[in-house]
């Protein structure tokens, strides 16, 4: 027996300017220009530059979510007036607050080529035949972003034969391999750190004795050497105390990461933050940064389309599958300059309640006057979504006059003290951090030690708390600390 019922549900469901002005808000500025361009490329109702003729956004009446068939059969017109209406609105400039240093100002940015750029000009000077210079550019592809090469030999040589129909041997394509390895940086083109610290050292005066002993070390101990059982290697090698400091000393400045000196992925990276915080006297202003954003318009070919359409046939079927489509593309060009302003007054909104709740640390760039902040603290003073500020929060970066911070830095829990405040968790680590740079070397402090002393300041914390925020800090345990 069929029944019929009735159930109420409810749902909530994103517009399309919706999810366009969430997209765009969680991009950095350094890549929002490359998203104005594809928005340019798919839309040519959306222009770039400055036009004196622009639409009214007030008269602009917004009704893209019907179905324009429907509605171009339940009308007999088009309102010109929604799109050809001359007004103050001169076009849409991606801006700040108004209140921002000059536009002409250098923007910090990298002038060093990629890893990969480097290693190719240097490839260049080799003079090798043509099978070596096969052999040398899949070498170089094989090269990792911090300098490495982890595939074996053989795999590479499969490479060649598999994709190119090369074929070659282990022992030929490591003699290209041997010369890339003298390429600057030092150390680059290593298959293991061990082989890495020796390349760096063959390139140090042989006539050193802590060199010769520091590839001594590195060539027949360096299990021992990597687990710090320094006294085992004095006795096998004959070295006293000094001697053995300073090979310590000339092991660890050599760099485990050989392609990191072009940046941390091997690239050269455009430094070009979101905001900057200037202080003028004691008073912090926020500038939203607007260099790279192109001035926006609607295009005035589209829009007089329009106006050839209204004194054409309106009964014509392609004339108002026309017009379906050019108000269809004058719709998206209006959503997507509104979704750039909203994007900008958010991003605004969200930097100026950051500040003003850090306001002690954007003074000096003192990390211990960092106060305890959470997503929720600065979505209740704009009145937004915890959502909206995770997604500001979690792709920008802020420059100060004391460096560059990405917005994550200045989130952080709370730790409990004895006077009946909350501390930043960022505080306690730049104490934490103070304790281990300042313990004796030759005794570093554990754990145990660390939190006994942040407990003597008033911090109240544990143990295992202490190891995280270690951890997090990148610093080994006493153990590995441990120098003579």
């Amino acid at each position: 027996m069929q029944k019929l019922s009735l159930n109420q549900t409810l749902q909530q469901k994103l517009s399309p300017q919706q999810i366009q002005f969430i997209k765009l808000l969680q991009i950095p500025t350094a890549e929002l220009e490359t998203r104005i361009e594809e928005e340019l490329e798919i839309n040519p109702a959306l222009e770039e530059g400055m036009e004196e003729d622009m639409l009214s956004k007030d008269e602009y009446n917004n009704d893209s979510e019907d179905d324009y068939a429907d509605d171009y059969n339940h009308r007999d017109d088009i309102s010109l007036d929604d799109y050809l209406h001359h007004d103050e609105y001169a076009g849409y400039k991606m801006y700040s607050d108004g209140n921002h240093p000059d536009e002409d100002r250098d923007m910090p940015i990298a002038t060093m080529s990629t890893l990969h750029d480097a290693l190719i000009q240097q490839f260049g000077f080799l003079r090798l035949n043509e099978r070596q210079t096969v052999i040398g550019l899949q070498l170089l592809g094989s090269i990792e972003n911090d300098g490495y090469i982890r595939r074996s030999l053989q795999a590479i040589v499969n490479d060649l034969a598999f994709s190119q129909g090369f074929y070659s041997t282990i022992e030929e394509v490591e003699t290209v391999l041997k010369k890339i390895q003298t390429f600057d940086p030092p150390g680059i083109g290593a298959r293991n750190l061990q082989e890495c610290l020796l390349l760096q050292l063959d390139r140090k005066d042989p006539l050193d004795p802590n060199v010769t002993f520091a590839i001594k070390i590195i060539e027949d101990f360096f299990e021992e050497f990597s687990k710090k059982h320094y006294e085992k290697i004095q006795k096998r090698l004959g070295i006293n105390d000094e001697q053995m400091k300073n090979v310590i000393y000339l092991i660890t400045k050599l760099n485990p990461k050989p392609g990191s000196v072009e940046g941390e992925d091997g690239l050269a990276h455009y430094l070009l933050p979101d905001f900057w915080v200037s202080n003028t006297n004691g008073k912090l202003e926020v500038h939203l940064n607007s260099k790279n954003a192109p001035e926006l318009h609607i295009s005035r070919s589209f829009a007089d389309m329009l106006d050839t359409y209204d004194k054409s046939d309106k009964t014509n079927r392609h004339i108002r599958e026309t017009v379906t489509f050019v108000k269809q593309k004058l719709d998206a060009a209006k959503w997507f300059i509104d979704a750039i302003k909203q994007r900008q007054n958010t991003l605004q909104r969200t930097m100026n309640a950051i500040v003003n709740y850090q306001y002690e640390f954007f003074l000096d760039g003192d990390e211990t006057r960092l106060k305890p902040m959470i997503l929720k603290d600065i979505a209740n003073r704009i009145e937004m979504d915890v959502s909206t500020v995770s997604r500001v929060a979690n792709s920008k970066a802020v420059q100060t006059e004391f460096g560059v911070y990405p917005l994550k830095y200045f989130f952080s829990e709370g730790i409990s003290t004895d006077y009946g405040e909350d501390a930043s968790s960022r505080e306690v680590k730049s104490i934490l951090k103070e304790f281990i740079e300042n313990e004796p070397k030759s005794n570093p402090l554990s754990d145990d030690k660390l939190e006994k002393l942040l407990n003597d300041r008033g911090y109240n914390i544990a143990r295992r708390t202490v190891a995280k925020y270690r951890e997090q800090l990148n610093i080994p345990v006493a153990r590995l600390r441990k120098q003579l």
